[in-house]
């Protein structure tokens, strides 16, 4: 790699800053915390001034900001605990959701997968496969970041190609990526509920025909766009910026793990029991006479089905990973499967303890109407100044993508920036759908340059072993053309989205019927 590449520029000093800064602040669970405790006092203050808005869904009525500092306040915040963790929308969809993820993570599914797809494509098609499952790999981030960046690395010096470049791909894909899939995934109902919560807040009726797959369309043509898009940006960017690799010792195809026969055959098991789930989930919602079907225009949209994802999703990887696990024998007995699930659970100890702090922020933002009397606020001052419309999007994105160089957690973010810009949107005429993907859009495509970005030290760490001298700041620079071009790709194509009036999901549009 060329030295100017290593050279820290005005952006390399900028990311330096971004990262020294990023260090400092709290813990995610600690931030949550600060921020309950900041929200009653404000309450206090606020409420001192009698403010107060109409209510946008009620005409007549009228809120005012809630003192939690009173004496039903602090009632309301001690016997209110529990139930806020309980009742923290994502906690319950995302432990069930994550069950069934979980085994057929465990069970080395998902992993296999992944290795099959981008190991039995012809070499001119290896570079998309690479982006492409990255990209899919969301459904089980952990197995993305783990499998596929080292993957892609060996499979270009066995080519003759670049090591880098290969690697670079596979991140690009599963990271800024991450917000796109052919399949729902435990980011749908994590931020879905969070959501939901929030247009809760300015419009109950309305939150209630909000589904976890309300960006299903959008993140599915997504997969194709940014596959493409990833492509370019590896070989007509970012590889050729590379140059040759000189080193050729590594230069052989051994390292590959290639799938074997009896993994091939379990693949193909789990493959037919996946479309068997499918089929018997279909036939509970499309008939007439299925169980789960809705009623009215749109029965499948607004049906208990489409209500019902979490539980869905638990089963639709459930049984393929077990079909898989007893063929591969990583899952011998019924206590396996047991213990696959429960490892699953222990991995989700840190999330858990995170429900429970944003639980109490969450719950205490929305008992002081701060978010409505905002949004009501927010929206008047927004049309003041004609600030609408797409530019108004492009600017949510921007910010967005500049907190996520900061907060890394994609759930964290959203439980704080959702019940501030949900109303303020949904005032303005956009749906909380809408909302929530140009969050994905932004949070996604500035993973790969955050330094505080989770698995950063690991792709540093495959990363060494073709370069002894990779770090944090030359790592950012071979990744910023992906954030840059999947930045104005995704975000013109939300743009065109909006211009064509095209539903987001099932029964998601993209305005908000006030």
């Amino acid at each position: 790699m060329d030295d100017s590449i290593k050279k820290q520029g005005i952006f390399g000093k900028f990311l330096s800053f971004i990262e020294r800064v990023g260090n400092k602040l709290p813990h995610p669970i600690t931030l949550f915390a600060i921020l309950a405790v900041v929200v009653v006092f404000l309450s206090a203050l606020l409420s001192s001034f009698d403010i107060s808005v109409e209510n946008p869904t009620e005409p007549g009525e009228t809120l005012a900001i809630t003192n939690l500092l009173s004496g039903e306040g602090i009632a309301y915040i001690v016997t209110s605990m529990v139930s806020n963790f309980i009742n923290f929308a994502p906690l319950g969809v995302v432990l069930a959701t994550m069950i069934g993820i979980g085994v057929a993570e465990r069970s080395q599914l998902i992993s296999a997968a992944l290795r099959g797809l981008v190991t039995s494509v012809p070499s001119r098609l290896i570079t998309a496969a690479l982006v492409f499952a990255g990209i899919m790999s969301s459904v089980a981030s952990d197995a993305g970041y783990v499998v596929l960046p080292p993957l892609g690395a060996l499979l270009f010096v066995a080519l003759g190609r670049h090591p880098l470049a290969g690697l670079a791909a596979a991140f690009a894909g599963v990271s800024a990526g991450f917000s796109a899939n052919l399949f729902l995934s435990a980011t749908d109902p994590m931020l879905g509920e969070l959501t939901r919560q929030a247009a809760a807040t300015f419009d109950p009726a309305y939150a209630e025909t909000i589904n976890i797959a309300m960006n299903y369309y959008f993140i599915a043509v997504s997969v194709f766009v940014l596959t493409i898009a990833g492509t370019f940006v590896t070989e007509k960017i970012v590889e050729p910026r590379l140059g040759t690799y000189k080193n050729k010792l590594e230069a052989s195809p051994t390292g590959i793990d290639y799938l074997q026969k009896d993994e091939k055959r379990a693949l193909t098991w789990a493959g037919i029991s996946m479309v068997i789930v499918a089929v018997i989930m279909s036939l509970l919602v499309l008939p007439e006479w299925g169980p789960l079907r809705g009623e009215g225009p749109n029965p499948i949209a607004n049906s208990p089905f489409m209500r019902s994802l979490g539980p869905v999703i638990l089963v639709l990887f459930l049984v393929p990973g077990i079909v898989y696990g007893v063929l591969m024998k990583t899952i011998r007995n019924d206590k396996d499967v047991a213990n696959q699930m429960s490892d699953t659970m222990a991995s989700m100890g840190m999330f858990v303890v995170l429900a429970f702090t944003a639980g109490q922020f969450v719950a205490y933002f929305n008992e002081t109407n701060m978010g409505i009397v905002l949004g009501v606020y927010g929206a008047e001052f927004l049309q003041s100044v004609n600030f609408t419309g797409i530019p108004l999007v492009l600017a949510f994105i921007a910010v967005t993508g500049l907190i996520n160089l900061f907060i890394g957690s994609a759930s964290a973010k959203w439980a704080i920036m959702a019940p501030v810009f949900i109303p303020i949107m949904m005032q303005l005429g956009y749906s909380p759908e809408l909302t929530q993907m140009a969050y994905r859009i932004a949070d996604s495509t500035t993973n790969i340059i955050s330094p505080l970005m989770t698995y950063f030290a690991i792709i540093i760490a495959f990363a060494q072993k073709y370069d002894k001298k990779m770090g944090i700041g030359t790592l950012i620079s071979v990744m910023v053309p992906y954030s840059i071009v999947f930045s104005i790709v995704w975000t013109a194509m939300l743009i065109i989205w909006m211009l064509l009036g095209i539903d987001l999901g099932p029964a998601s549009p993209i305005h908000y019927p006030s």
